[in-house]
């Protein structure tokens, strides 16, 4: 029983908006989400012979499966890109996406034996995925960045000022994920069939963006219904990002704008469908 001149160094309590994400809090567990961090890191490579390689094996992996396969035997178009490049690019980015999304979406139902035992801000664990995806971008795209230093030596790309704007492309591409991983990780704690399809959704919604099949051949096979291909916001970001670090694809900045603001509104639909969720899933998992 508290006495009448104590008070509560800290108070927890479900009575909270919708929209908070008391980012404060969060704050104050800095320690924890480095952490996490350090788990997520350590862990994809525990017990194996190559460890932190496999960053850039996987994507060079791709790359020249990619290649092989729709540069080579499909013969596809590149809109004018080396096909390694434009397919690491595409690879570069999906995976950050994809991933980060992913890691996300498993967020409640990974962590419910932590949640059930010890407090601390849920917002946390997508936080600290956010930023243990971030490092392996950073890895990958230092392999992007060689692989371009290359073909710019050889005169076949020409960056431009728009390259200038791939930290805000990656943020919203992070922004993204987290968003869309909020929204399924709610979801997936009431239905579990969700989670074996996202894996599917996740597969097939590559096709609708541009790291495959660039965004002008698809415009092309829809006709008249080319305009459906830039309702992807995933879409304008990739192309602004090839367009430029390799000075071609199908840029345009009002699509951007577009596809910032959707961004954002799933952000703040996955924080209302998260911070609602987070007080009942510890019941539903």
């Amino acid at each position: 029983m508290k006495h009448k001149n104590e008070e509560w160094t800290n108070v927890i309590s479900s009575d909270h908006s919708l929209f908070k994400l008391n980012l404060k809090e969060v704050w104050d567990y800095k320690d924890l989400v480095y952490m996490f961090v350090k788990r997520d890191f350590v862990s994809s490579f525990k017990q194996t012979i190559l460890g932190p390689l496999w960053f850039f094996i996987n994507p060079i992996l791709t790359t020249i499966v990619f290649t092989l396969v729709f540069g080579g035997i499909a013969n596809l178009p590149t809109d004018g890109i080396p096909p390694i490049l434009f397919y690491l690019a595409g690879n570069t980015l999906w995976g950050y996406f994809s991933t980060t999304m992913m890691s996300v979406s498993n967020v409640f139902t990974g962590n419910a034996n932590v949640f059930g035992k010890v407090y601390f801000p849920r917002l946390v664990s997508p936080i600290a995925t956010i930023i243990s995806s971030f490092m392996r971008l950073g890895i990958q795209l230092l392999l992007f960045f060689m692989v371009l230093s290359f073909f710019l030596y050889k005169g076949v790309v020409h960056p431009n000022l728009w390259a200038l704007l791939s930290p805000i492309l990656i943020i919203f591409l992070a922004l993204f994920s987290l968003g869309l991983g909020m929204i399924f990780s709610s979801l997936t704690t009431k239905y579990r069939d969700l989670a074996l399809l996202l894996n599917f959704g996740v597969s097939l919604y590559m096709w609708f963006t541009p790291v495959i099949l660039p965004t002008s051949l698809v415009k092309q096979k829809l006709g008249s219904y080319g305009f459906l291909a830039d309702l992807n916001p995933l879409t304008p970001i990739f192309e602004c990002f090839k367009y430029g670090f390799i000075g071609s694809g199908d840029f345009d900045m009002i699509r951007l704008l577009i596809s910032f603001l959707f961004i954002i509104a799933i952000l703040l639909l996955g924080i209302i469908i998260f911070n609602k969720s987070e007080k009942s899933f510890i019941d539903t998992v």
